[in-house]
């Protein structure tokens, strides 16, 4: 928790990939943005759900994995050091004269000029595993940022879909064993990459859930028990890592309160990404207008609009067209680097 507001000149609500290129465009109409998610880290469902699936939609880039995708997005913002506050939702948004002030769900306090809401399709809670929540930081975990995290350990998998998958391909090479524990025989999965799966030497155990954590001398998980339906005795699998991809639970979260204008869970906004509310804008799969169309390629569109815009309601000084990029390279440009600015 902050003890003093943040000050910034831009709020983006939502660090997904439409967030993170919203940060790179008010850097570059030359605004202190600040990057607001209640995720531990940057990405959104990229990062959550399917960081190593291939990408093929985005302009330019004829394929490309999730997380790198992230991570070139974060890379193209850092010259301009957005602050990143995560790991606590938005839970309040108010006036006070000419700012707008969003408090979190810690306490944080965010001043700012203006507020672009790109949180997707809003907050996003992991599904918890039935047992276990304590191992939480000792082996357990909802998504894994580092793959490295796998290097040389018996990894076991639970879920079905698509990250669940994922995550086990990933770890296929890089840890000493993977198990993937799926409650059912069909997986809701790609099937392209269930067929991936299927070819690798992951272990699959179907009909069957995880009953059990273990933990070794230091506290650390060491092993899972699985059930199995119609077999009596479970079986223990040796595990230092857990990943339980049990899908997200996407709600709006508080902003449904905010007094925005909504439709069908999505936040109604105009052609220059406004919403009823002065100041306040919205881009991404979190809005609908019509003809909308939810993909990314449209959100970092959405977005571009959006802060140029905003950046004329926080400076009418400033002019609607941001002119063009090519004219103000960025600082630093010749040594893009993956963002350090200051993360709460």
């Amino acid at each position: 928790m902050s003890a003093e507001p943040i000050v910034v000149d831009l709020l983006l609500i939502g660090a997904g990939p439409v967030g993170l290129y919203g940060a790179y465009y008010a850097g570059f109409r030359g605004l202190c943005v600040g990057v607001l998610d209640s995720l531990p880290q940057v990405g959104g469902q990229i990062s959550a759900l399917y960081p190593q699936k291939d990408i093929y939609d985005i302009a330019g880039l004829p394929r490309i994995k999730g997380q790198d995708l992230v991570d070139n997005l974060v890379a193209q913002a850092a010259p301009f050091a957005p602050r990143y506050i995560l790991g606590s939702e938005a839970e309040i948004l108010r006036r006070d004269g000419d700012e707008l002030v969003v408090t979190t769900a810690d306490g944080t306090s965010v001043r700012s000029g203006a507020v672009v809401i790109t949180a997707g399709v809003g907050s996003a809670s992991p599904r918890p595993l039935p047992c276990g929540e304590e191992f939480l930081g000792r082996g357990l975990h909802y998504f894994v940022p580092d793959l490295s995290t796998f290097d040389g350990k018996d990894v076991v998998v639970v879920g079905g879909g698509d990250s669940a998958v994922d995550w086990a391909l990933a770890a296929v090479a890089r840890a000493r064993s993977v198990t993937l524990v799926h409650r059912r025989q069909q997986f809701r999965a790609h099937e392209h990459s269930v067929a991936r799966l299927h070819e690798s030497v992951c272990d699959l155990v179907l009909d069957a859930e995880v009953g059990k954590l273990f933990a070794d001398d230091a506290e650390q998980i060491s092993a899972v028990e699985v059930c199995r339906k119609g077999v009596d005795t479970p079986k223990r699998v040796d595990a230092q890592v857990v990943v339980a991809a049990l899908g997200f639970k996407l709600n709006l979260g508080p902003i449904a309160s905010w007094g925005l204008t909504l439709s069908k869970r999505a936040i109604v906004v105009d052609p220059a990404m406004c919403t009823n509310i002065p100041g306040v804008f919205a881009a991404g799969d979190i809005t609908t207008h019509a003809g909308k169309v939810k993909l990314i390629a449209v959100g970092f569109g959405e977005v571009a609009t959006a802060v140029n815009n905003a950046a004329v309601t926080i400076n009418p000084d400033l002019g609607l067209s941001p002119g063009h990029s090519s004219d103000a390279p960025p600082p630093g440009s010749d040594q893009f680097a993956v963002s350090t600015a200051a993360t709460i």
